[in-house]
């Protein structure tokens, strides 16, 4: 599984004119699911994404993760992610999960993130979505299972 974190103050996701997730200080979380990615990927890229320090502490040092400043989690579904962009201008989605695999393996992800941590918001698998975010440093990482 790919990711993209975010570090944000503000985040939220608009699906047709509603906002069907939000938070405040945290981090988004963009998800592609690649065709060799399994349970344990998800299990092992929620553990990271909860516990990546890159929140500031009392000495402005990247040392506190999402977990320890009780933030937000917007977690979305992006499967562009999975994109291979090394040659030509087009990208290819060989290496991208067909889309029932990554349906399964985005609803595994939520329900462990569910019963992990309590603020945790999504977006929606296949639906045409609007992400607004304020990026706040802005910090950015990309993160592999």
């Amino acid at each position: 599984m790919i990711t993209v974190i975010q570090r944000v103050t503000y985040a939220n996701v608009v699906i047709d004119n509603e906002v069907v997730g939000q938070i405040d200080a945290g981090i988004v979380a963009l998800v592609a699911v690649e065709k060799v990615d399994t349970q344990k990927d998800a299990e092992r890229l929620l553990e990271r994404i909860l516990n990546y320090r890159i929140f500031a502490d009392e000495n402005d040092r990247m040392n506190l993760s999402l977990k320890s400043i009780n933030g937000g989690l917007l977690l979305i579904p992006q499967f562009t992610l999975a994109a291979d962009t090394k040659k030509g201008c087009r990208p290819s989605f060989i290496s991208a999960a067909p889309p029932e695999k990554g349906l399964q393996l985005f609803s595994y992800l939520q329900n462990l993130a569910k019963n992990s941590y309590d603020k945790i918001e999504f977006g929606r698998f296949g639906a045409d979505m609007k992400v607004t975010l304020v990026n706040d440093g802005p910090v950015t990482f990309i993160l592999r299972s």
